[in-house]
């Protein structure tokens, strides 16, 4: 079997699994909460990766929209079990800045850094895609910031409608949910280029059994990660906000952090984009309604409310994305553009 697996792979599936249990026996050994918190974000890079890699083998026979949505869909995994171990913890502001978080990192800093890969791959120096998902993926962020900014503008005046913010959150997520269907039924049905073929014949139950594996690792370091989350945080004197924003965001996302931007520099251009793109979507009209909707049963509820600051990041961020990548192609001064936004935001949630 492990024939099937090149040196470098071999040592990053090793090295995913050594932090895995190294979080483990940290956690229980109970270690001081700073290097668990360490050991297990390193942790969960490493099981995204093997996510990644498990569903380019799953989804090498099919092409770039499918292996796309099938890509981000395993690939917000970590995400989803850190926010909802953070809302049973009752850190409603790391599993609010964490999903926040992970849409401005996928949709400016990996974006950013695939453009650049991309355009410095092309011979001309432009890197050229489809201009269907771009466009599709700034109507959905749009609408997803629509009814984020309108709960916010509520909550600031203090109308009627602000003191029932569980509900409009939970019909919005709704609302959301429902395009988002639509469109992912229409956006699977287009013709979307040749099948993804890495040629390594990874056999499909190979690639079934590193995601559960890693699936169910996941689950526990995320548990584990947001169990040292206070201390840990008090420790290194840095705001939760930012813990969520950049260090989780990050940390949940590796899997987009390196497909994409391996991908773009392959001369895979379509593909790229349609893995990062789609997490986008993803977080924004799929992954944010669904645990709103989860956090129903819980005691720590999740909302669509956010302070000013991120709603107008969040409205830049969907024009940004739409100006650059609208028209099919983009340049590298453009991705480091992209970059750069992602970078101030940073520095700003820092300081909050």
């Amino acid at each position: 079997m492990l024939a099937l697996f090149t040196t470098v792979e071999r040592f990053l599936l090793a090295g995913a699994l050594i932090a895995t249990a190294a979080a483990g026996v940290l956690h229980f050994a109970e270690a001081p909460d700073v290097a668990t918190f360490a050991v297990s974000a390193l942790a969960l890079a490493g099981l995204a990766w093997i996510v990644s890699f498990a569903t380019e083998a799953i989804g090498e026979r099919l092409g770039p929209a499918a292996t796309g949505v099938l890509q981000s869909t395993l690939g917000n995994l970590p995400e989803l079990f850190i926010v909802l171990f953070a809302l049973a913890a009752g850190e409603v502001v790391v599993a609010q800045f964490s999903v926040l978080g992970s849409l401005f990192a996928n949709a400016l800093l990996v974006l950013g850094l695939v453009i650049v890969a991309g355009s410095m791959r092309a011979e001309d120096g432009v890197m050229r895609f489809h201009r269907r998902l771009p466009n599709d993926t700034a109507t959905l962020v749009l609408l997803a910031v629509f009814i984020i900014g309108i709960l916010g503008a509520s909550d600031s005046v203090g109308d009627r409608a602000s003191g029932h913010q569980v509900e409009i959150s939970a019909a919005g997520a709704v609302v959301l949910l429902t395009v988002y269907a639509f469109f992912l039924v229409s956006y699977l049905r287009a013709p979307s280029g040749e099948p993804t073929t890495t040629g390594r014949g990874v056999p499909v139950g190979v690639g079934a059994a590193l995601l559960a594996v890693s699936g169910v690792g996941a689950a526990f370091v995320s548990d584990w990660f947001v169990d040292s989350l206070d201390a840990a945080v008090d420790a290194l004197g840095i705001s939760k906000a930012f813990t969520g924003l950049v260090i989780v965001a990050i940390a949940g996302n590796a899997v987009e952090n390196v497909v994409g931007i391996v991908l773009a520099a392959k001369g895979q251009s379509d593909l790229a984009i349609s893995v990062v793109k789609n997490s986008v979507a993803q977080i924004a009209v799929f992954l944010y309604p669904a645990l709103v909707l989860i956090s129903l049963f819980l005691d720590s509820r999740l909302t669509f409310v956010v302070g000013p600051v991120y709603i107008a990041a969040l409205l830049l961020t969907a024009i940004a994305m739409w100006q650059i990548t609208g028209d099919g192609e983009a340049v590298a001064f453009e991705g480091w553009a992209l970059v750069g936004l992602y970078a101030v935001l940073a520095v700003l949630t820092f300081y909050e």
